[in-house]
């Protein structure tokens, strides 16, 4: 002692680190997502040079892993002050003799060495130098520590193999188990790996025996290379992304909304998930797919929103292992929307009245002349219901009314709702022509889903919240509260959807709620959207790579995932709040209706105020078809060189049938063939004399209101002074 003492450069001041300060400085590898409680719910590897988990306890560490470690390490471990000086003198007379002994580093030294950047070891060893300070600062950890305090933090430090440090990324990746259930072999594997960590197979299996042999159990070494070469075939399939349950001990509940918030700069985030409603929902996915697998179905996503602060309750962006292509998130995903875009139409119709719940609508086939071709489009069920009310119409998800509303409408108006209600549409309205009202558009999951919350928060939109501690958005007025009011009471109405579904199906619930499914083309997606006066719930099922199901619809396929959530968020066993009942807006009156023609029963409807009936008559189906024939949108003329300017027509048309109409050119009224100029019935014709530029004409109603309106471009060079 007094020889090292003498050569130690005694000048050099050292503050021994405290353990509590070691133990606060470590950070895992891993992000960890916390739900709104505080449970970990998920874990992402964001330090991609080495993996660390969380900091594991010395009393959670198998007791055969420490036995084995001292054993092999550094058997007077609890006897020394940080320098076993028996073993020191072994080494040196090794060195003398060239024999190979133990070395005389103990474990509080190579701690030492895991603790001090400049005391690391790299591959040409320590100097003597390095090495006199190693022990020096042992000495002082020994001082300054308990010894099952050095123990602990080096087996949280130690490196293993490859990129593992540490005891608790070893057993996980490894042996697929908590550090505390390693048993003897493992424990020995573990630690034949500290002294030569990337050795082969045979090496590790032949160190690990020796070891075995040293704690007095030949016996188990007739299976270490056997355990060695499975535990070893782990390492090269943990570094890759599954959504498993549990892989390598993270826990993988919510995968893909962690890729979303964790990061290098943000490891540890409180996120607005509730983590019991997270694995129901998870469950509830893989039994409904499970139970399709027959029926070409491998995907599904869920969305759950809570109406009033806009939380992301719950977030499962795949099927897990049922799916090819589990990374791939679901919830924002592009699909085709299908049907579900129709309550947001209706709502606008009704907005603009140009509809009430209790119009008459046409579901006849109908032919549409686009400047894309004729569109013709079907009911789901290829069959047509003749007169029914709007209520009907969008409960049952009927179609050609859905089309003919956003006639009245037009494309460009109900499209810019769309933008407004978040949906983020990348083309225009005119591009989607009319099929946008049967949903041509692809929308994501999330996005329609918040819009549909957007209904049951009285027409007021706002962003979601993703973690537990962001400011709740504040709400702008989007729609208008009256009109979403009777869309999500006809969405509820069971009577009127069981003219499709049925009055039993997986769109009844124990309480009020209002839903709608959708059923892209070809059976390549389905949804099912729907809340209750607390959430919102959002179902897809389908596939990732966009290859159809076979004969799964929205009521079949992603409807009973919506209806088991929402029962469980609706009941005393999901510990939520039971709903609230609904209370009438101020400009929602209910009348009694009856029907001329006895298409429909006499019911209580719902009106805005001022729109309001008693007696519907068949006449007020044509209310709604007024349109403009020709030009059609986004159409676009060429003037031909080869007719006299002067000679060149284009011949306007629009229908009318029953109301007073009259058309206006780039914001002119123009006259019209049977009245020039004045509102009148029937259809209006007019010989335009045409002039080159983008033009917009539009069809007015009596009271000045938009019933439709198409763009269009004249193209052609013409000298002429003046425009006609």
């Amino acid at each position: 002692m007094a020889l090292f003492v003498a050569v130690f450069p005694v000048e050099r001041a050292f503050a021994v680190t405290s353990f509590n300060e070691v133990k606060n400085q470590y950070a895992s590898s891993d992000a960890v997502l916390l739900d709104r409680h505080g449970v970990v719910i998920d874990q992402l590897r964001v330090d991609l040079k080495e993996r660390k988990l969380s900091w594991i306890s010395l009393g959670d560490i198998s007791p055969a892993l420490r036995n084995a470690l001292i054993t092999s390490e550094d058997k007077r471990f609890y006897e020394h002050s940080g320098i076993d000086w028996s073993a020191v003198s072994a080494s040196a007379w090794g060195n003398f003799w060239n024999t190979k002994t133990r070395g005389a580093s103990t474990i509080t030294m190579q701690l030492a060495g895991l603790l001090q950047e400049d005391l690391k070891r790299h591959a040409g060893g320590r100097t003597l130098s390095q090495k006199i300070s190693q022990a020096y600062i042992a000495q002082q950890l020994e001082k300054a520590w308990r010894k099952d305090q050095i123990l602990e933090a080096y087996l949280n430090l130690v490196p293993f193999r490859g990129e593992l440090v540490g005891v608790h990324a070893l057993s996980r990746v490894l042996f697929e188990k908590h550090p505390s259930g390693l048993d003897q072999i493992e424990a020995a594997i573990a630690v034949a790996l500290i002294r030569a960590p990337n050795v082969s197979v045979m090496k590790v299996s032949e160190r690990a025996c020796h070891i075995l042999k040293e704690q007095q159990h030949p016996e188990y070494c007739a299976n270490v290379e056997g355990q060695s070469t499975v535990a070893f075939s782990h390492l090269n399939t943990k570094a890759i992304f599954f959504d498993d349950a549990n892989i390598g001990g993270a826990i993988h509940l919510a995968p893909h909304f962690a890729r979303r918030l964790l990061n290098s700069e943000q490891k540890t985030v409180r996120s607005t998930i509730d983590a019991k409603l997270q694995a129901f929902a998870k469950d509830s996915l893989v039994r409904q797919l499970s139970a399709l697998v027959d029926r070409n179905v491998e995907d599904g996503a869920i969305v759950v929103l809570d109406n009033a602060s806009g939380d992301i309750l719950a977030w499962v962006g795949s099927s897990g292992n049922l799916s090819d292509a589990s990374q791939v998130d679901g919830v924002v995903a592009l699909r085709q929307a299908g049907s579900t875009l129709k309550p947001f139409l209706y709502e606008r119709a009704i907005e603009k009245k140009l509809i009430t719940a209790a119009s008459l609508l046409d579901d006849t086939p109908v032919n549409i002349s686009t400047s894309g071709g004729l569109y013709v489009p079907q009911n789901y069920d290829k069959h047509f219901k003749g007169l029914v009310s709007a209520r009907t119409a969008l409960a049952s998800s009927l179609n050609i009314p859905a089309v003919r509303i956003l006639m009245s409408v037009t494309e460009d108006d109900f499209f810019q709702r769309l933008q407004s209600l978040g949906f983020q549409l990348r083309e225009t309205g005119s591009y989607y022509g009319f099929s946008l009202a049967l949903g041509s558009a692809d929308v994501s999951l999330l996005n329609l889903s918040n819009a549909y919350r957007s209904l049951a928060n009285s027409g007021r939109y706002s962003p979601l919240r993703y973690k537990f501690s962001e400011k709740s958005p504040t709400p702008l007025p989007v729609m208008e509260a009256g009109a979403t009011y009777i869309v999500s009471d006809m969405l509820s109405d069971r009577a009127a959807r069981s003219l499709t579904f049925g009055l039993e199906s997986a769109l009844a619930t124990r309480m009020w709620s209002a839903v709608k499914t959708g059923t892209s083309k070809d059976m390549r997606d389905n949804w099912c959207i729907g809340f209750s006066d607390r959430y919102t719930v959002g179902v897809w099922v389908g596939n990732a790579s966009g290859a159809p199901m076979w004969d799964v619809s929205g009521v079949t396929g992603a409807a009973p995932v919506w209806q088991e959530i929402m029962h469980y968020l609706n009941s005393s066993d999901g510990a939520m709040q039971r709903l609230r009942p609904r209370t009438l807006p101020s400009n929602v009156v209910a009348t009694t209706i009856h029907y001329s023609n006895e298409v429909e029963p006499s019911r209580r409807e719902f009106f805005l105020r001022g729109t309001e009936q008693t007696e519907i008559r068949h006449a007020q189906s044509d209310q709604i078809v007024a349109t403009i024939r020709y030009p059609k949108s986004g159409m676009v003329v060429a003037l031909d060189p080869d007719i006299p300017f002067a000679r060149q027509r284009v011949r306007f048309s629009a229908s009318a049938g029953d109301q007073k109409i009259s058309l206006v050119l780039d914001g002119k009224l123009i006259p019209t063939q049977a009245s020039q100029g004045s509102a009148h019935h029937g259809d209006l014709k007019y010989e335009w004399f045409p002039w080159p530029g983008k033009h917009v004409l539009t069809l007015l109603d009596q009271k000045g209101n938009v019933v439709d309106q198409v763009r269009f471009e004249v193209r052609g060079a013409v000298e002429k002074k003046g425009r006609p």
